[in-house]
């Protein structure tokens, strides 16, 4: 809606422009009258629609035709002034005005005009006989007010009309020669009624009429005010009702009626409220809400919005079926001006066996689209009317910013819940592959995928000590040097190919040139592990590799499955990604039994420095009495130990190696002694439960024997 509305009046001398302006701001006839009146501003907080209005007026004796046409120009509406006891000023509206005007407006954008019949107090009759005409035969004329100046009749109605031809016009929405609604018109009331219809059943029942009543004009409609419009509409348009319900049909007519009716305010106010402008297009403010977004901060989706998709999902969801069919996602996609979704989303989310969209591939495809490019998915939610059946401010309430990645590095916790792997490889060596594997595909379903329907991009739920976190994996095009933008992430994912010798050098290549002095965790994979696995041409063995620079073991993957693919490799790679100031190094690949709870506790660095200092402190003290300290701890409460602990030579560099929680219970105890021996007591200890509590294993409490 405009911010302020422009006036102009013009027409012949003599026929009351200036009385009627000065006649408005005095209240009361004037009894000299200038040559031409100054501009005037009416403040928006006296007007009805509460908006600045400017009044403008013409004097043919004052003013030269340039200056006249610049005010044509700069108006929002002209109101064309004739004396109704004067014809020959009667005849100019159609002789000289109205094409004046015409001629110096654009053809698809033309100024409403309003006909004014001053002098009315003159005539016992009505001109408006004389006026019809010219009104059914210009589009542009918005409507005929008779007025007097002299005894102020309709003269503030006369400025009303006027703004309210600016700020509510006729011509976007209706075609008076055909009497029926224009088609950009009936496109924007239809997207309204489907967002309104919760259930989708095609109609408005009472709950979702008088929703939309409420949120449009902030007042329920009483049941008999329902029940009326409801008859009104069943005497006039065939299957306009169903079901006791409101069809697009009747919905339709009903904005019709008001238009006709002279009432298009109402069709302007809820085209306002879903979010349109004069030109009936959805406003940047409406689509786009600010959103501030810092460097190392990500956008994630809310809970709200969630149960927003979700309720979306359920709606179209019409077999019940937990899966959108192509026709069930083409209706969702009603509302939206184009289909946002190509077919390559069926390749980077979770899908059925028929290729379908799960009800976990769509909330997952939201989360991508939210977390790599928030304004199309703010402008995705305008579409489906999130703000207005939520209730909310704006789309933007549906986002969430996390905070700075320092600071989740920092604290050692994050409150993130998308994280994002990068897969870098040469190529061939099975990076789409190990993306598809992570939607639950093996090669057979793989080999189904056309080649242009392939995404650089999957991504899919996976849970991590029994808490949903997404796993986003971005394929990077193989390259010699890596750009700034394929080295942000969360955890990268290093893929060589075991068959292929040459593989591996690339991926020692791009980790020594990008990631060897960055905090981002590495894992390195070995795909394709069902074929027979050569020795890569490289300086070192990966094995070696992954030991030289303190990361995991290799990992090996294939995809080459009866079912589907193996999901420990994804679930190893969220938890790096939510602990990298852990390095794990699960010795099995499940990370989850009490086994590697514990031996990524014991082999984490930070826990093998600050045991090195111990055991030397304590040692260089107390040598004499480490071995009977040890023996006594070792036969202490023997019955309760699984079996023998068997210690190894060198205690500074080494650990106990033994796979049941008594033997790991009789090593931290161990080391508690020993620090208790030290001088700095409190310290030691205080170092040790700030490295539990740090790591992400809870179950180190209970082999301490706490809570």
């Amino acid at each position: 809606m405009k911010k302020d509305v422009r006036i102009l009046l013009v027409g012949e001398p003599r026929v009351g422009k200036t009385s009627l302006i000065m006649s408005l701001v005095g209240e009361e006839f004037p009894e000299e009258v200038p040559a031409r009146a100054e501009e005037i501003t009416i403040p928006g907080d006296v007007t009805p629609e509460r908006v600045p209005t400017h009044i403008v007026d013409y004097s043919e004796a004052e003013q030269t035709d340039d200056q006249l046409y610049m005010e044509i120009s700069r108006a929002n509406v002209i109101c064309i002034v004739y004396a109704v006891n004067n014809r020959n000023s009667i005849d100019k509206v159609t002789n000289h005005w109205i094409p004046l005007i015409n001629e110096r407006t654009d053809k698809d954008n033309r100024v409403p005009l309003i006909l004014v019949g001053n002098k009315s107090d003159l005539l016992d009759y009505s001109s408006l006989e004389t006026i019809l005409p010219i009104m059914n035969q210009y589009s542009e004329i918005e409507t005929c007010v008779e007025c007097s100046a002299k005894n102020l009749k309709n003269i503030s109605e006369l400025f009303y009309y006027a703004q309210k031809a600016v700020l509510h016009p006729t011509g976007p929405l209706y075609c008076p020669e055909e009497k029926e609604l224009k088609p950009a018109c009936v496109k924007a009331l239809t997207r309204i009624f489907k967002i309104s219809d919760m259930d989708n059943d095609r109609i408005l029942n009472d709950a979702e009429l008088n929703f939309f009543q409420r949120i449009c004009f902030h007042i329920p409609l009483a049941p008999q005010a329902l029940e009326d419009v409801k008859n009104v509409v069943r005497k006039n348009v065939l299957d306009g009702v169903s079901a006791n319900g409101l069809t697009l049909k009747g919905f339709l007519f009903l904005h019709t009626l008001f238009i006709q009716r002279g009432r298009h305010e109402t069709t302007w106010t809820v085209l306002r409220r879903f979010g349109y402008d004069d030109d009936l297009e959805l406003t940047p403010e409406y689509l786009f809400p600010q959103l501030k977004v810092p460097i190392d901060c990500t956008t994630e989706l809310n809970h709200h919005a969630y149960l927003f998709l979700q309720s979306i999902f359920d709606k179209h969801d019409q077999d019940r079926d937990c899966a959108l069919s192509p026709e069930e996602l083409k209706d969702l996609f009603q509302v939206f001006p184009y289909m946002p979704w190509g077919p390559d989303v069926n390749n980077t989310v979770y899908t059925n066996e028929k290729g379908w969209i799960t009800y976990q591939g769509f909330l997952s495809q939201w989360t991508l689209t939210t977390y790599l490019d928030v304004q199309r998915c703010l402008e995705y939610l305008g579409y489906l009317g999130y703000s207005i059946l939520t209730e909310q401010e704006s789309q933007a309430m549906a986002v969430t910013v996390t905070r700075d990645k320092k600071i989740d590095l920092h604290k050692r916790q994050t409150q993130r819940n998308v994280f994002r792997c990068n897969v870098i490889g040469s190529q061939g060596s099975g990076k789409s592959g190990i993306l598809q594997s992570h939607l639950g595909r093996n090669l057979m379903r793989q080999k189904r995928v056309r080649e242009e329907h392939k995404s650089f991009y999957a991504i899919n739920p996976v849970y991590v000590y029994g808490q949903e976190k997404y796993l986003l994996l971005h394929h990077i095009v193989e390259s010699e040097a890596l750009s700034p933008a394929d080295t942000l992430c969360d955890v990268v994912c290093l893929l060589y190919d075991v068959a292929n010798p040459h593989s591996f050098d690339y991926c020692a290549r791009i980790f020594k040139q990008h990631f060897m002095d960055s905090r981002t965790p590495c894992l390195l994979v070995a795909a394709k592990s069902d074929l027979h696995e050569v020795k890569q041409e490289s300086s070192i063995s990966p094995a070696e590799f992954c030991k030289k620079h303190k990361m995991p073991p290799p990992q090996a993957f294939t995809c080459n499955t009866a079912e589907s693919p193996s999901r420990e490799i994804f679930i190893k790679m969220t938890t790096m990604a939510m602990y990298p100031h852990a390095r794990l190094r699960c010795l099995c690949t499940c990370n989850r039994c009490t086994f590697c709870l514990c031996q990524n506790l014991l082999n984490s660095h930070l826990l093998q420095s600050v045991k090195n200092k111990l055991f030397t402190g304590a040692i260089n003290r107390l040598r004499a009495a480490i071995d009977a300290l040890g023996d006594a701890l070792l036969t202490d409460g023997g019955s309760s130990l699984g079996h023998q602990v068997h210690p190894v030579a060198h205690v500074e560099t080494s650990i106990y190696m033994e796979s049941s929680l008594h033997s790991t219970r009789a090593q931290l105890r161990y080391l508690l002694c020993l620090a208790q021996q030290s001088r700095h007591v409190g310290w030691h200890l205080a170092t040790i439960v700030c490295v539990c509590v740090s790591a992400p294993l809870p179950i180190v409490f209970r082999v301490l024997g706490g809570p």
